[in-house]
């Protein structure tokens, strides 16, 4: 069996001695005769694997005693309607920050379910290739809460600084991250926020689950009525088995903590790794003359790097020959075309070695 270099966005790769460990526990976990997606959610079993992923959750990201941590399904997309609907029931509107097509997903649902919202800045004037400036966010004088998107995804752009959120009077409201696609990529310090959330399919697990950390207080905010599987508090008080919970993908992220913690030795260590491969391919991106980066350089993303070929023609050529030197899933979100990278913490610096002397190569043979 070969495994290739995958820098796919999402679902993106899985650290190998997790897999390792997940196939040798597949068919009998611990010596009860089943697999972990054979269990009762309820059991004994699952509800010590579901314990124990939290606590390494909180171990890794500090997270204070005040938050709850809600192991959830329907992707981060359900967030942009769950979210306003569990902090907007006090009145006021969503304030958000514009950087991206994430951000803009956000703003398009409250658009949808007609709650109140404002723009609070946006790089759209500059083609979403630098975030807007601390001085140039400003919240409306209702803001209920500040919503920023962390990492685009999409389009490589990413925040060097945590927003501010308070209003021109004076008030402080809670800041709300999409920290999708770049969570656990470095330490974080939760208590400057309000609510954080994260689909898994990038640097915690699998497709299928989304964690929201939540500070006590916001979990009175809801809107009335709500649907009780969207209801923050009654997820929490359920302990996020309201209704049958993605089992298996919780599972799989556990190892994941796991791994970051006993084989990486935390996010500090973690970060570091990633800091080295950005800076690797980056530093390919920036001393060649066929391969360009758009975004300003403090807010280039370390864990998506889009890059675009001086001739595109050269395109599905440079895609068809990656793929058979086996680098997988390099090609450009269809919204913005060229090529994309997606390091996150289960790539290895092998793979970013692999992808730099690729592109050396390809530009040597059409120089």
């Amino acid at each position: 069996m070969t495994r290739h270099f995958n820098f796919c966005a999402g679902p993106a790769a899985l650290p190998t001695a997790v897999l390792k460990r997940a196939q040798e526990e597949m068919l009998d976990y611990h010596g009860r005769g089943l697999s972990v997606m054979e269990m009762s959610h309820r059991s004994d079993e699952f509800v010590a694997i579901a314990e124990q992923a939290e606590a390494d959750l909180r171990a890794l990201l500090r997270v204070p005693d005040n938050y709850k941590v809600l192991f959830l399904q329907g992707g981060a997309s359900l967030q942009f309607a769950m979210l306003p609907m569990n902090l907007l029931g006090r009145g006021g509107s969503a304030n958000v920050i514009n950087t991206g097509i994430w951000s803009k997903k956000a703003l398009k649902e409250l658009e949808h379910l007609e709650l109140p919202h404002h723009v609070a800045a946006s790089s759209e004037a500059n083609g979403h290739t630098a975030v807007p400036r601390p001085d140039e966010v400003q919240l409306s004088d209702d803001a209920a809460y500040l919503h920023f998107t962390a990492n685009e995804t999409i389009g490589g752009l990413a925040f060097d600084y945590t927003p501010g959120a308070r209003r021109r009077d004076g008030a402080q409201v809670p800041l709300v991250c999409d920290l999708s696609s770049s969570i656990l990529s470095a330490p974080l310090d939760v208590s400057q926020y309000g609510v954080i959330y994260a689909g898994a399919q990038k640097n915690i697990g699998p497709a299928g689950l989304t964690l929201v950390i939540v500070r006590d207080d916001l979990l009175d905010q809801a809107q009335q009525p709500i649907p009780s599987l969207f209801d923050y508090r009654a997820i929490a008080e359920a302990g996020s088995m309201v209704n049958t919970p993605p089992s298996y993908a919780w599972y799989l992220a556990g190892l994941v903590f796991q791994w970051l913690r006993e084989d990486i030795g935390g996010l500090a260590q973690m970060e570091i790794i990633n800091q080295r491969k950005a800076e690797k391919l980056y530093g390919a991106i920036d001393a060649s003359e066929l391969y360009a980066n758009p975004i300003a350089l403090p807010n280039r993303s370390r864990m998506n790097v889009p890059f675009v070929l001086a001739d595109s023609a050269l395109d599905k050529t440079f895609l068809a020959e990656a793929d058979e030197a086996g680098l997988l899933n390099l090609k450009g979100h269809r919204s913005v075309g060229g090529m994309r990278a997606s390091l996150y913490n289960a790539v290895s610096e092998e793979a970013v070695d692999a992808l730099v002397a690729f592109m050396a190569d390809f530009e040597q043979r059409r120089g």
